[in-house]
């Protein structure tokens, strides 16, 4: 059955106020006594009489009147349906009543909000060109807020969009599933699909109005009526020609999708009245994506020789807050890149906490600084390792790029991913349940999204805590690539052997088979070279793969050995990694690693004042390695060599 969603019934409170009540009385009561003058009126013999005798007067009456209505019909702005033309009188027709009466309304679509006309007139007034409007698309608003519509934009045909409902079994589970067949072995992903709009071919439609519901839960970005009513706005807008701009404006106390049409093309917002400009070109682009992750939006075999015309203008990014140790990663990191065959940009966002000499070290390997000030995660306790993480939005304020990939700094690029920059924001990786992974994603650099990221971080709460959650929650609508661009070093303890082998296998390809190797547990280069030192540690084997550690230093010897010292061992980690062998020796480990004879020369190498870690051992607390109090910032431009017994 076919639903009309503009004309949704309001949803009244179940308990009234005697105010209400009174008034509803007094109502019914006048009602009554009006019905009971007409049928007096009817029924009194005086009216007979004059009847009988003033027929000509009543027929010429009842002429005018006809005539005048239609006059008014004829000049009064017309409201058309997307299947049929609708009575334009000021007054609702029986159709529009009974529409806004059906019991078919799916209530998924209501909203509840009372539009404030006012707020509405001031962002209208934006539309400079609004007197030479031919058509005003009206979706998901009730037939008695119509007339507010004719009010505020006169000259225009209000166009009553209809859409069909989504399908009840269509979640958002179902949108964004937490698996789906890449290499399609069993079966071809495809998305659940979701109504479009049937829109007249005539008028031309200028302005598309939507009211949106929003839920009064902290899950409200993931709604399905939600989303289907901006997805077929943003369709039926992606429809228009280019050569006549076209506005979208939404009604909505909760913000709209971010990232569909974005916020730097935001041109007006006053309450909850907002209004966009799209790029229709782009837009084009979007509405062809999956409507969620239940596809893939990049083919598993992606074409790498992507061109862009507007290579100046995209760049590859990561940032280091208060984590020197990753210095050795991003450098590592940038190696990867540019053995990749990529020439883009090299950003990366470093606070104070950075010092001068690890800048130096950045900015050789190829990464542009750009010094920030740290965004503190509200909810986070002190010194807590997502303390400072929210530092992350500072990405968005690099307006100078239309499009930014991504990539932590624990990460390495075996093949080029340039084409990534075709994707919109956000396009990353699966993570778990509907959500994406953001050690890889394409984000497009905007003021607005900055301060719409900044104006939330008190009222949206992170799932797990940290930027990754809360970029889940602002951006609900994203596209998957293929894992192999985000590809996990981890096996599962559920894992069958044959699926370990495979995924060795994959971390091991000449030539690479993945894109992008994303290095989960101890870092390599906090690892002596020799092995992978996860496996002495039992909660952390599951990150342990020799063949991954290989990779990576593959990628670290192909380095300038300028650059290689910045991935020198401290005196506290080498006896840090001394205490987790002998801790796996005490334990028998099967893997039998604590048994391989270390020969990374590192170990004899030394650029802090104290040297000796093996004295460390004598008092080793619990205190972690990376404890800032602990470790030096200062790394002198030689290192020198001492003599230190081996493991």
């Amino acid at each position: 059955m076919r639903a009309a969603i503009t004309s949704p019934r309001p949803v009244e409170p179940r308990y009234r106020s005697s105010a209400s009540l009174e008034e509803t009385s007094k109502r019914k009561s006048q009602r009554n006594r009006d019905h009971k003058d007409l049928e007096r009126a009817v029924h009194n013999p005086t009216y007979d009489k004059y009847a009988n005798c003033k027929i000509p007067t009543l027929k010429l009456v009842l002429f005018v009147i006809i005539c005048g209505t239609y006059l008014t019909l004829f000049h009064f702005p017309s409201v058309h349906t997307a299947d049929h033309i609708a009575d334009s009188g000021s007054k609702s027709t029986f159709v529009e009543k009974w529409t806004s009466q059906s019991p078919n309304v799916d209530p998924r679509y209501v909203s509840s909000l009372v539009v404030d006309w006012d707020d509405v007139s001031v962002v209208v007034e934006k539309l400079t060109d609004r007197s030479e409007y031919q058509g005003i698309g009206i979706l998901n608003f009730h037939n008695s807020e119509l007339d507010q519509w004719r009010q505020i934009l006169p000259n225009g045909e209000l166009i009553n969009l209809h859409l069909d409902y989504a399908p009840t079994n269509v979640t958002w589970d179902s949108l964004y599933p937490e698996w789906i067949d890449e290499e399609e072995d069993f079966e071809i992903p495809v998305c659940p699909s979701l109504p479009s709009i049937n829109a007249p071919a005539k008028p031309r439609i200028d302005l598309i109005a939507v009211k949106l519901p929003c839920m009064d839960t902290k899950n409200w970005t993931r709604d399905v009526a939600r989303l289907h009513l901006q997805l077929a706005a943003t369709r039926l807008a992606s429809m228009a020609k280019s050569y006549h701009p076209l506005h979208v404006l939404y009604v909505t106390k909760c913000f709209p999708i971010p990232n569909l049409i974005t916020q730097k093309e935001l041109i007006a917002q006053k309450g909850n009245v907002w209004l966009y400009e799209p790029n229709l070109n782009i837009l084009r682009e979007k509405v062809r994506l999956p409507v969620g992750s239940c596809e893939l939006a990049v083919s598993l075999k992606a074409k790498e020789n992507f061109y862009s015309g507007r290579a100046h203008r995209e760049a590859y990014a990561t940032i280091l807050h208060s984590a020197h140790v990753y210095v050795c990663g991003a450098i590592a990191a940038a190696q990867s890149i540019r053995m990749s065959g990529s020439t883009r940009d090299l950003v990366i966002l470093v606070d104070d906490s950075i010092s001068d000499h690890h800048k130096e070290g950045l900015e050789a390997a190829g990464w542009k600084i750009h010094t920030i000030q740290r965004i503190r995660n509200p909810k986070a306790e002190k010194d807590a390792y997502n303390e400072w993480n929210y530092s992350k939005f500072r990405l968005w304020q690099l307006t100078e790029y239309d499009k930014i990939i991504f990539i932590d700094a624990d990460m390495l690029i075996l093949r080029n991913i340039d084409f990534l920059f075709e994707m919109p924001e956000i396009s990353a990786t699966g993570n778990n349940g509907t959500l994406f992974n953001s050690g890889v994603m394409v984000i497009e650099p905007s003021n607005t999204t900055f301060q719409l990221l900044m104006d939330h971080i008190y009222d949206i709460e992170s799932y797990n805590g940290g930027d990754q959650g809360y970029l889940n929650e602002i951006f609900t609508w994203w596209h998957r690539i293929p894992k192999h661009m985000n590809f996990l070093k981890h096996f599962w303890e559920g894992d069958e052997e044959e699926k370990k082998v495979r995924k060795t296998s994959l971390f091991g390809a000449n030539p690479p088979v993945l894109y992008v190797i994303h290095y989960l547990g101890l870092k390599p280069w906090l690892c002596f070279r020799d092995y992978d030192c996860n496996w002495n540690v039992d909660i952390l084997q599951e990150f342990a793969s020799d063949v991954a550690h290989e990779t990576w230093w593959r990628v670290h010897d192909a380095m300038p050995q300028n650059l290689q010292q910045f991935c020198l061992l401290r005196s506290k980690q080498k006896a840090a990694l001394e205490w987790d062998r002998r801790q796996a020796e005490k334990g028998n480990y099967t893997d039998g690693h604590w048994k391989i004879k270390i020969k990374d020369r590192r170990l004899k190498s030394c650029f802090e004042k104290f040297c000796y870690w093996e004295s460390m051992l004598w008092h080793w607390g619990e205190t972690n390695w990376t404890d800032n109090a602990t470790t030096s910032a200062h790394v002198p431009a030689a290192s020198k060599t001492v003599n230190l017994s081996s493991l």
